[in-house]
């Protein structure tokens, strides 16, 4: 018999959420982010349930040339532009979009004959200072580019995007670099797609909304409209009746208050599950919820199941997902739903759900 730790992918959650992204930003294109294999939950099969995306956004080009291979015609784009010089005749062959966000990356194309092939969404550093070029030289490149004839969409990404008035400062910037330039622009991430309709433009950047989490430490998934793609579920593989005074797991980290029972769960941080969830991260048994208590260990962690008596080995617990909020899961492992969804590893299994 397998080990019962499995992660559902929810198909008709992922097909749900891109809905949600296009009716708050209906007058927009769609780039459906799938990098970090699509946020964990398998780039093909997220392009495959956001086949109604006009396009995608990916890391590598070996991820959207596999794209390419599997029959997707949608715009693909480099989020983080080309590595190296060698990349571009891929990009001209397989109509791959790339980002470009320095001026090595700029002598590159200059130096290659097709590049006017190659679309080129040029990326401003309106405030984030991580990518994308100051404000100061915007307007020269983008005169330089335009000159050349290449293809062009303007963009920015926002750093505070989730926070009440985080956009204003970066948004009046790119506003005023890309005025008059009447081109393509994307600006909106997650959070900016949801609550800031003026940074809509005209394409944006859905990610960890169309996985159902909530970009929107306010808002909950469920608040926003937005369904769980991902539920990663167990069972109870072994039950203790300890004392009060007893220890839980490595370290000690856990003393028992009372009399308690406690439950094995099968999933560990190997798995994916971060160590440093503390005591008291919510968990799921048999559908009620209870609490992490102890250290995570590899292929382990325990739950509290001192108010679930009718609990069993082999009684199923949900770790995040369907009835327990990924992003509730994170704030208590003082994390993101981001990091959750992208670290389930590999040895977990994954089955699809219509």
């Amino acid at each position: 018999m397998s080990r019962p730790l499995r992660a559902t992918i929810h198909l008709s959650a992922l097909r749900h959420n891109l809905d949600v992204a296009r009716r708050h930003a209906a007058h927009s294109r769609v780039l459906a982010v799938i990098k970090a294999n699509g946020y964990g939950h398998g780039m093909l099969r997220a392009a495959r349930a956001f086949a109604a995306a006009d396009g995608f956004a990916v890391l590598a080009v070996q991820d959207a040339i596999t794209l390419r291979e599997a029959g997707f015609t949608q715009e693909i784009l480099l989020l983080e532009g080309f590595f190296a010089p060698d990349e571009l005749p891929l990009l001209a062959q397989h109509r791959i979009a790339t980002v470009v966000h320095a001026r090595w990356q700029l002598d590159a194309l200059l130096r290659f004959p097709p590049a006017n092939d190659i679309a080129l969404w040029l990326k401003a550093n309106s405030g984030m200072n991580r990518l994308g070029f100051q404000p100061a030289e915007f307007s020269a490149i983008l005169a330089s580019l335009q000159r050349s004839g290449a293809k062009l969409t303007l963009m920015t990404h926002f750093a505070r995007a989730d926070e009440s008035g985080g956009v204003t400062g970066q948004l009046s910037r790119f506003n005023a670099l890309s005025r008059g330039a009447e081109l393509p622009r994307s600006m909106a991430n997650s959070a900016a797609l949801l609550c800031c309709p003026e940074t809509h433009a005209d394409w944006v950047r859905p990610g960890i909304m169309l996985y159902g989490a909530s970009p929107l430490p306010q808002h909950s998934a469920a608040e926003l409209g937005l369904q769980p793609a991902m539920t990663l579920n167990s069972e109870i593989i072994a039950l203790r009746n300890i004392q009060a005074g007893d220890e839980v797991g490595y370290g000690g980290a856990f003393k028992a208050p009372c009399d308690m029972r406690v439950g094995v769960v099968a999933c560990g941080y190997a798995d994916g599950y971060p160590r440093h969830a503390q005591n008291g991260t919510p968990i799921l048994v048999s559908g009620r919820r209870s609490r992490i208590v102890g250290r995570i260990s590899m292929d382990m962690l325990t739950a509290d199941l001192s108010h679930i008596p009718e609990a069993h080995v082999g009684s199923p617990v949900t770790l995040w997902g369907q009835g327990l909020p990924v992003e509730e899961v994170a704030a208590a492992a003082g994390t993101l739903s981001y990091e959750l969804l992208c670290a389930v590893a590999q040895r977990v299994p994954m089955l699809e759900r219509a």
